[in-house]
């Protein structure tokens, strides 16, 4: 497979590193993690181990960046596990440079989720933790107040994408089988955003929540999370939107790398455990709770129609074939909601 993953200049290093007053280094090498279009190095260095990135276009305005800067302290000093962010010479927490914007973080070491019940419910509980810890943190002019609750563009992907993945060989000859599978998604996103909606979702107190909870952006240790990873999603939305999402992405079942031959069913003991360690943590209002399933159908749609719209593909995946199995697992949801809620209420 191709090396599609952006890479940092090695002629800009040094004096990026130097502006962070780091002149010495034992060793650099790239990190393959996380976003391909955020380039990451491992640093060695005499005050320990860093990872110097470059934030992704249209994720780099600095006052965003500062933003999750913000973020991050405020969980470190709630004693929360995230990155310390390091600071320039003159004070800053990143460098700007040709017009992309460059941070160092600390690293962290720990081991990644390995589907296990009680490392679920750790994500859970730290997810709650998180929400009390930037419950009182006030929102700035710079604050996103969208999320993937009835958002115009996921509809205008869904219309987009018969024609923008058109000419791909996944499509041709299934061209009918992909209208009818956009059109199919359409009438579910809308049917759970006004579900979500008519529940009083537009008077639901928001706050600052995570924005990407997913098992890729945290790190364990034994049963404990012990590094919280990537806020640059951070936005001011309901707390139940990192929940749903959270309880979604924790039990959500792969097959391989061709998402057409993965399981339409999710792990139901996983999205339990999830939901019981936030509520332990933080008890969730009737309302919300009543309306998880329509927001995990939201989000399970949202996530892979914004990315296949724009290149016809979700990463280096073809769209075909992942809007095929969001289809399944959407409908899965629907089949299985009353027993969802059942659980979901208790």
């Amino acid at each position: 497979m191709p090396d599609d993953r952006e890479h940092l200049p090695p002629d800009e290093i040094a004096g990026i590193l130097s502006a962070f007053g780091i002149t010495a280094t034992q060793s650099v090498r790239e990190l393959a993690r996380g976003s391909r279009h955020s380039p990451k190095l491992l640093i060695e260095s005499a005050v320990g181990r860093l990872v110097l990135k470059r934030r992704a276009a249209g994720r780099d305005r600095p006052e965003r960046v500062r933003q999750s800067h913000r973020l991050i302290d405020r969980l470190r000093n709630c004693n929360l596990p995230a990155p310390r962010v390091l600071l320039t010479t003159g004070g800053a927490s990143f460098v700007e440079r040709d017009g992309r914007i460059y941070e160092l973080i600390e690293f962290l070491s720990g081991e990644g989720y390995d589907g296990s019940l009680t490392r679920t419910t750790a994500a859970g509980q730290m997810l709650a933790r998180l929400h009390e810890a930037l419950a009182d943190v006030p929102a700035d002019a710079a604050a996103s107040r969208s999320s993937y609750h009835d958002l115009a563009a996921v509809r205008n992907g869904l219309n987009a994408i018969p024609t923008v993945t058109s000419g791909h060989d996944s499509v041709i000859g299934r061209e009918a089988e992909l209208l009818t599978a956009t059109q199919w998604l359409h009438e579910q996103y809308d049917a759970a955003a006004d579900e979500v909606s008519e529940a009083g979702f537009s008077a639901w107190d928001a706050g600052w929540i995570h924005g990407d909870w997913h098992p890729g952006n945290l790190l364990f240790s034994g049963g404990a999370v012990c590094g919280i990873l990537d806020l640059d999603s951070a936005r001011i939305a309901p707390a139940v939107i990192d929940l749903a999402n959270g309880m979604l992405q924790f039990s959500i079942l792969r097959g391989g790398g061709d998402p057409q031959v993965w399981p339409a069913y999710f792990d139901e003991a996983r999205m339990r455990r999830f939901l019981l360690g936030y509520q332990a943590v933080t008890p969730i209002q009737a309302a919300q709770r009543r309306v998880l399933p329509s927001l995990m159908i939201e989000s399970l749609i949202a996530e892979s129609v914004v990315p296949i719209a724009a290149t016809g593909s979700f990463g280096r995946i073809p769209g075909y074939g992942v809007l095929m199995m969001v289809a399944r697992k959407a409908r899965w949801i629907r089949e299985n909601e009353s027993d969802l809620r059942r659980w979901i209420m208790d």
